[in-house]
Formats: C-alpha cells, structure tokens, sequence
C-alpha cells in the first residue's frame, strides 16, 4: 500500500488569511440530526474529510436521501426518529470515532439490528466506555473480548430507559452518544462529567426544537422529542487552525488571521495554553452562525516560555495536544503536561507519537502516564513517524518553520480524514511542504489503552 508523506523544507513564516474547512465535530452532528429531523434541512461549510463523509455514507446506508448540492452544501430530507432503515450490510465508519460512538448511542434506540466497523485504527480504540451506559439503558450490545469494535447491535427488548449516568472522563462522545439513545428513552436521561466536555451537541440539539438541560459538566432531556429541520451553517474547524495558529504564533515576525473559526468556548483551551505561554492572539469580529460563537483569529509571531498545562484545560484542548507539544519545544524552558491520559487513547499514542518525533528532532521530550516533560529547544532535522495520525503528522509539519534541517513526515495519509486540502493550504500561508510518497506497508503503532 502507498504511504503518503510530507518532505517539509525548514525555516519561513506564515502570513494572509486563510479559511481552514468547516467544523468536523458539527459536520458530524450536522447530518446525524437532520437525519433523524421532520423535514429537509441545509447544512453549509460541511467538512468533507473521510471522517464526515462515513457520517453521511452511513445515514445514506439507512435510507435518508442527502443532496450534495455543492462540495460543502448538503440537503437532508429528514426521515424523524423512527424512519431510519435497516442497512444491507456493516456500516463502515473508516477512522471517525465520533461516528462510531454518537451513531452506537443512536443505533441502540432502532428496532432493527445493525453493525458498526472501522478500519485498524478505529477498532483499537477503546468502546466500553460508551458501551457500558448504553447497556444501562437496556441496549443489547456486543463487542470484541478487548471491548473494541466491531458494534454489533440488536434491538433492545423493552426498548431504553431513561438512566442518571456519572462519567469518569470529560467525553463529548460519551456524552453525546448517551444523549441520543436518550432521545428515545422511556424518562429523562442525564449524564454527569467531573469537568465540562464540548456542548456541541446540546447546542445543536436545541437548534432542531429539543428541549434539555445543560450546564458545565451537566446535560438533561427527556425522551420522546421530535426534531424540527433546522439549517445549520458549520463554522472553521478550531482543531484544524490550531496548526496555523501554532505556525504563526512559533515564529516571531509573523502575522495570520483565520476567518469564520469556531470559538465555542468548550474548545478554546488551545488559545488559553497558547496565549499563558506568551502568544499574541486576538478575536476579533465575534459573531454567531446559529448557536455557536464566531470570531476571526489574528496570531503574531513573537517568543513563547514554557508553562504548566493542568487537567483544567485538557477537556477543552484535547486534540490539540498535539501542537502544544510543538509550542512547547519551540518555547523557552520547559513545559509540563499533566491531566492528559486521555491522549493515549486517541487516533494513536499521541503522547508517545509526540515525544519521539521530537526527540528524533533533538528536543528533550519525556512521556509520562498523564503528559509529558519538553523541554525548549532548537528543532533539528530528520524522519519523523506520524504513526497514521492525522494531527500529529500535520503538527510535526508546523514545527518545520522552526527546524534547522529538511523534516520528513511518515504515513500521512490520514490527513484527509479531517483536513483535506492541508497542504495546499499551508503552502498558500508560508510552509515549505511538498508530497512525497514511499512504498510498504502502512504502520500502524497504536496498541490501544485502558477502557
């Protein structure tokens, strides 16, 4: 199989504007609700990375006709909580976790059996934690011994009950997944977090007519709501300018807006770390498409120092990691993480993929359970193994504004499941990168973590 690679000249800076693609969590959700809505409803600034485009071959699958009126405009004709359809056969959701974990939250309520799979990646991440509160509620679910996927669902005898369900982690997943069997659920459905997760869901959930609670850390609703057809306009992906956030904020001298970026304030936690290091960055314009807040974002260059980053602001910043470890080896002294375990159980080992990238680029950089220990420094050259993880090969390119050597960047590939256009667009700002592609077999190092 072909691996795609990045061969990154060093040095440069970033400038312009940009607009990065829309809002992969809200393209997501976007096409789950109007799906499950009375009517047709518009989505536009829908992502069409791999991740999103399982989303909607999977609702497709199940009987609801989307309308791709322009690359980024859909049209879902709604067919209500009840008129999904039993697919012909396993629903593949390729690498997109959100789907797997929002739609088994969702297939669990249906009164027809179905399977969800992925590919090598998504059926090593972790599923018991979604898994767990949905089989409280009564839904008949079974996976592989090591609780990963393949899903496969049976309709649940009796149909859901309602449950008051305390998460042990901050995960809009869960959260959300829970929400939506809730939707069909005999009672009022809760879920409890020890720290606040992204709201997207709630947010968009009133968007279509539902009714609910919602609080940091807290959300509620009632089973038995119908959805009404809502437009939905997706806002730029702020895990996606995150890397241009970051090219621009690591190199003095430059200056980058990024134009309609989604600000929501359960995602921000990348601009507080950046802005406690010493990041010169400004919204300006805020506004709002629909319920979420806006803003156009201007980042100047200019020197960052090395900080502590507590489990406060992980929720809020969690696939963002990857570029705070970048920020911290281009920063002056040392940057601790803690609070972040989370991160293991992601599309690889990102606290591990980071570490060894950066030590191969001669930062002193130490994994631990929960972070790690980087220590500030200049960026070397090299060969650097992005594990097939789409933020980590997309950091690493941003940290080659700062190297001293040419980077090459390993299994790239799954860059286009959240951000295609990447490159081209990362040229267009300033970034020495090219494409490069090698022959074997595509790695995949992630050997999963704990339930």
């Amino acid at each position: 199989m072909t691996d795609l690679t990045f061969q990154i000249t060093p040095g440069g800076s970033l400038s312009g504007a940009v607009r990065v693609p829309g809002d992969k969590s809200i393209s997501h959700r976007a096409v789950m609700l109007a799906s499950l809505a009375q009517g047709q409803s518009e989505v536009r600034g829908f992502l069409t990375g791999e991740d999103c485009l399982c989303t909607m071959k999977a609702f497709r699958a199940m009987g609801v006709r989307i309308d791709q009126l322009a690359e980024t405009h859909l049209r879902v004709h709604g067919v209500g909580l009840h008129g999904l359809q039993e697919p012909a056969q396993a629903l593949d959701l390729g690498n997109s976790g959100t789907s797997m974990r929002l739609m088994a939250g969702l297939l669990a309520a249906q009164a027809f059996p179905s399977t969800l799979i992925g590919d090598e990646s998504l059926s090593r991440r972790p599923m018991r934690r979604i898994v767990e509160p949905l089989r409280q509620m009564g839904a008949q679910i079974e996976t592989t011994g090591r609780n990963t996927a393949p899903l496969r669902i049976q309709p649940a005898a009796g149909g859901l009950s309602a449950i008051s369900y305390k998460s042990t982690v901050a995960s809009a997943q869960v959260k959300s997944g829970i929400l939506l069997a809730g939707l069909y659920a005999r009672g009022r459905t809760e879920v409890i977090e020890p720290e606040a997760s992204r709201d997207h869901t709630e947010r968009m959930l009133r968007a279509f007519g539902v009714t609910l609670e919602a609080q940091p850390g807290r959300a509620a609703l009632s089973g038995g709501q119908a959805l009404r057809a809502s437009d939905v306009e997706v806002p730029a992906d702020i895990s996606s300018a995150t890397f241009f956030m970051l090219g621009a904020a690591i190199v003095p001298g430059s200056e980058l807006l990024l134009r309609d970026v989604g600000v929501n304030p359960t995602r921000t936690g990348v601009i507080e770390i950046l802005r406690r290091m010493g990041a010169d960055i400004a919204l300006l314009n805020e506004r709002r498409f629909g319920g979420e807040p806006v803003a156009d974002v201007r980042v100047r260059g200019r020197p960052l120092q090395g900080i502590e980053v507590g489990h406060e602001l992980v929720a809020a910043a969690i696939d963002e990691f990857p570029a705070v470890f970048v920020a911290a080896a281009c920063a002056r002294g040392e940057t601790v993480v803690t609070g972040a375990a989370e991160l293991r159980v992601k599309e690889s080992d990102r606290i591990q993929a980071m570490c060894d990238g950066l030590r191969v680029l001669g930062i002193a950089a130490l994994a631990q359970p929960d972070g790690a220990r980087i220590g500030g420094g200049r960026l070397q050259g090299g060969t650097v193994d992005s594990k097939g993880d789409h933020r980590v090969a997309m950091s690493f390119a941003i940290a080659g504004l700062r190297a001293e050597q040419p980077l090459r960047i390993l299994d790239c590939a799954n860059v286009n499941t959240s951000f295609p256009g990447f490159l081209e667009l990362a040229r267009s700002a300033g970034l020495g990168i090219e494409r490069g592609e090698g022959r074997g077999e595509r790695r995949r190092n992630f050997e999963g973590g704990p339930p």
